[in-house]
């Protein structure tokens, strides 16, 4: 075998966040960046000899680079057998059902999900366990610490694979077989929904507009919604992955999906509207003239996840991310299932679906899925959602003021302050920590406080136990105000604050979400001192 052993020296910056390690391309284009960081990740992974690894992405700049030197490497270290998506795509969800249907010993997707594309945007390498799942810590720790004192790494010296052509290849005695990359998973949801109704609705003229932001779930949602579900030609726009996605942001929020809201809004709104993010795993939900908020998306599909055939008996238990508000608590409650707060990643929703625990997640970022794979699903959601529609017989605004009827309205908003001095961010946070106990014991603003901590986490899986993982401020009234650093950017420091406020039965539902959080809000900027310490006069994104 053609191996060469190439000396490196490390980076003191491979440790990765909640969703792998992400970073500008050019931090990437570093010589031997990207090799240290897989090298780490394979001398953390024991019995990987003779193994399937998994490898695709969402298409971003620099995607089918890296796929070429994470084939060759896999090689060199040993794998028997890789699987990947044809073109190098493959859906964050998608490389996760891969993973699970074909047993594969674990997967590498290239992505930074939501984040910018092209030469001057972000790049990102993750791992999946065998169960589909994004890596435990343990193995995400290990990983950087072996990249701290990595001096060398594998490679086989061969020609680049040819992407574009289905089937087997050779590389140095290890398989390489490129696959369709949606076949599979399309193959999956119709086990799980209710096609053929979905099917009957569009041909009574029912309309939608799926807006793939020139992201990976462009072929997935053309293949299923125009294909097997027979919607209209250009019901799917912007259905071609781009390296650059098209010069947008794909990111399925009001701000960079602002086209699709603006219709949905509009007097000839289609019946539904959605879009996803850069490698498939978020979902954005709009029916005519109402935003479904993610936290509202989650609640409502739990509670009417019988109605598609694969969750027909039920659902076991919810898990939601500790900044996601508390509709889908209510839920629980009424089916008399298990709910579970964890905090914010997908990995830590793995043991819990893993346990048969819980069979629907969901995090307020726009990610919700099931026990199908083991990652969010963008498109899983939408689907879902249609299957209610289907079934039910009532647009989304119907179904979202039933079920306030029900259950209350939890007036909910997230506050992003992009790109914050990572210093300066990280003293505010441990100022308010420092505050804690007082705000406990004395309240604040006039309200009473009934809950003052930094979160953290108790596994009841595997009794792990992670740590400062946000601070919660909750008041007598239910209302509540979360304050967290996110690990999904690559510039500074992304201060999140999450915002919330219940509203029962027969109270008062249809006030617009900023006016009703408008006095948490002033909280949130007196407790914090965020404009002070930021500099800045209002956030960079509200969704």
């Amino acid at each position: 075998m053609s191996v060469k052993i190439i000396a490196t020296t490390p980076y003191e910056d491979q440790k990765p966040g909640t969703s792998g390690l992400r970073k500008r391309v050019v931090h990437f284009q570093q010589p031997n960046y990207v090799e240290n960081f897989i090298q780490s990740l394979f001398d953390s992974l024991p019995e990987k000899q003779g193994k399937t690894l998994v490898i695709g992405g969402d298409g971003r700049y620099f995607n089918d680079t890296v796929i070429q030197i994470a084939i060759r490497m896999a090689a060199a270290n040993g794998f028997g057998r890789v699987l990947v998506g044809q073109g190098g795509i493959l859906s964050t969800p998608g490389a996760s059902h891969v993973i699970r249907h074909y047993g594969a010993f674990g997967g590498i997707v290239l992505s930074a999900s939501h984040n910018p594309g092209g030469p001057d945007g972000d790049f990102g390498i993750k791992y999946n366990a065998s169960n589909g799942g994004p890596a435990p810590e343990r193995i995400t720790d290990a990983v950087y610490a072996r990249s701290r004192v990595i001096t060398e790494y594998k490679s086989a010296d061969t020609p680049d694979v040819d992407l574009s052509r289905k089937g087997i290849q050779h590389v140095e005695g290890m398989i390489v077989e490129v696959i369709d990359p949606v076949a599979d998973y399309a193959a999956l949801m119709e086990t799980l929904f209710d096609f053929d109704a979905i099917a009957a609705m569009f041909k009574t003229g029912f309309r939608m507009r799926f807006d793939a932001m020139h992201a990976v779930t462009g072929p997935y949602a053309k293949a299923i919604i125009e294909g097997h579900l027979g919607a209209p030609d250009g019901t799917v726009i912007n259905a071609v992955p781009l390296p650059d996605f098209g010069g947008g942001h794909p990111d399925p929020n009001l701000v960079y999906a602002k086209d699709l809201y603006d219709l949905m809004m509009g007097p000839d709104a289609p019946d539904f509207g959605a879009a996803s993010d850069g490698d498939g795993d978020r979902n954005l939900v709009i029916g005519r003239g109402r935003f479904v908020t993610p936290s509202d998306s989650l609640a409502i599909l739990a509670a009417n996840a019988h109605l598609a055939p694969g969750y027909a008996k039920g659902i076991a238990g919810i898990a939601r991310s500790m900044p996601t508000s508390a509709a889908a608590d209510r839920v629980a409650e009424k089916l008399g299932i298990e709910m579970h707060e964890t905090p914010t990643g997908w990995k830590f929703f793995g043991n819990l679906l893993d346990a048969g625990r819980v069979t629907i997640c969901g995090e307020e970022s726009a990610g919700t899925g099931s026990d199908h794979v083991r990652e969010k699903d963008g498109l899983w959601a939408v689907l879902l959602w249609l299957n209610i529609i289907a079934r039910r017989g009532a647009g989304v605004d119907e179904i979202v003021r039933e079920h306030w009827a029900t259950y209350g309205r939890n007036y909910y908003s997230r506050h992003d302050y992009e790109e914050v001095d990572s210093e300066t961010a990280n003293r505010l946070m441990a100022d308010l920590r420092a505050k804690l106990p007082a705000l406990l014991a004395d309240g604040f603003g006039g309200r009473e406080i009934v809950l003052a901590d930094d979160f953290t986490y108790h596994d009841p899986v595997d009794g792990s136990t992670s740590a400062s993982q946000g601070v919660r401020i909750g008041f007598a009234d239910g209302s509540r105000i979360v304050f967290r650093l996110s690990g999904t950017g690559t510039v500074g420091a992304t201060l999140r604050i999450y915002l919330e406020r219940y509203e029962a039965p027969g109270g008062d539902h249809e006030r617009e979400t900023q006016e009703a959080l408008a006095d948490l809000v002033a909280l949130a900027e007196s407790v914090a001192e965020i404009g002070a310490r930021t500099g800045r006069a209002a956030p960079s994104v509200i969704t």
